[in-house]
């Protein structure tokens, strides 16, 4: 038998004895409301994480439905009063939610870190973010974390530039804003500008990239029962045992999910003292 023939033999047999029974009844069968934070379209996200969430209902035994946020503030105020069992958040959003409620990451993408992003149109004379003072820039949400939160901390803390900041809801918007000549640049992430229409992203040419950080997890809420945790990220972290799954995994960037931790990934991310730059009374 071969190496990856023996993993998968060894992922099904965890799975048989950890029965979709067993798991339902360790969590109640109660349905598990996954949230994800909007950085595209409603349409899409629907699209890309409503049959994840029916895969891990089959396999686990309890039912998971997603629950739509209809704009990233909105998602905040939600995983921030815990009505979210799992949540796919950025990873300062790890952050707050783990203070606020005390939800700790399951999994996140292995190989890949995250970067954000400020783009301009390719044709732009802005060739440095200097030359971005009093400009408008176009941002996803305040507390995007790679779009908006770190990329203003830097512009402010290291460059000494200040601009004007538009929220524009979404990644895709933010980067409409700048073709479309209503802002000077726009925030974003390496994997949205990657989503994007190959027409629409060769017209725009990234200007700056923030450090890179841990990527996006998903995280569970600690009334989750820990056997459906416990089941959930095996199936993450081991989607070929599951047919199909990779293929689910990879559209929404987490090919090679791995287990992630709060301590290793995400708490370092504090020292980043990002707290006055977080705005929570935007609109919705």
């Amino acid at each position: 038998m071969t190496a990856s023939k023996l993993s998968r033999w060894l992922v099904t047999a965890c799975w048989l004895l950890a029965s979709p029974w067993a798991l339902a009844q360790a969590g109640n069968a109660q349905p598990l409301r996954l949230g994800v934070v909007p950085q595209f379209p409603t349409l899409e996200l629907q699209r890309q994480w409503g049959p994840i969430a029916s895969a891990l209902t089959e396999a686990c035994g309890q039912p998971v439905i997603l629950q739509v946020s209809l704009s990233i503030p909105q998602f905040e105020t939600q995983f921030l009063a815990g009505e979210f069992d799992l949540a796919y958040l950025n990873p300062y959003h790890a952050v707050m939610a783990n203070k606020a409620q005390g939800y700790l990451p399951l999994v996140r993408e292995g190989r890949r870190e995250l970067k954000g992003i400020l783009v301009v149109r390719a044709n732009s004379t802005v060739r440095s973010v200097s030359d971005l003072a009093g400009q408008r820039i176009a941002y996803p949400a305040p507390n995007a974390f790679g779009a908006s939160l770190y990329l203003r901390a830097l512009l402010e803390r290291e460059h000494r530039v200040k601009t004007q900041a538009d929220y524009v809801r979404t990644h895709s918007n933010a980067y409409r804003h700048v073709i479309a000549g209503q802002a000077e640049a726009a925030g974003g992430v390496k994997a949205t500008l990657a989503s994007e229409p190959p027409a629409l992203a060769s017209q725009l040419r990234v200007l700056y990239e923030t450090p890179p950080a841990a990527p996006h997890p998903i995280v569970a809420h600690p009334r989750v029962a820990p056997a459906v945790q416990a089941c959930i990220t095996r199936i993450l972290t081991h989607p070929e045992a599951l047919p199909g799954m990779q293929t689910l995994l990879d559209a929404v960037h987490m090919s090679h999910p791995v287990v992630a931790t709060y301590a290793r990934d995400y708490q370092p991310l504090e020292r980043l003292a990002l707290e006055q730059y977080v705005v929570m009374d935007t609109k919705p």
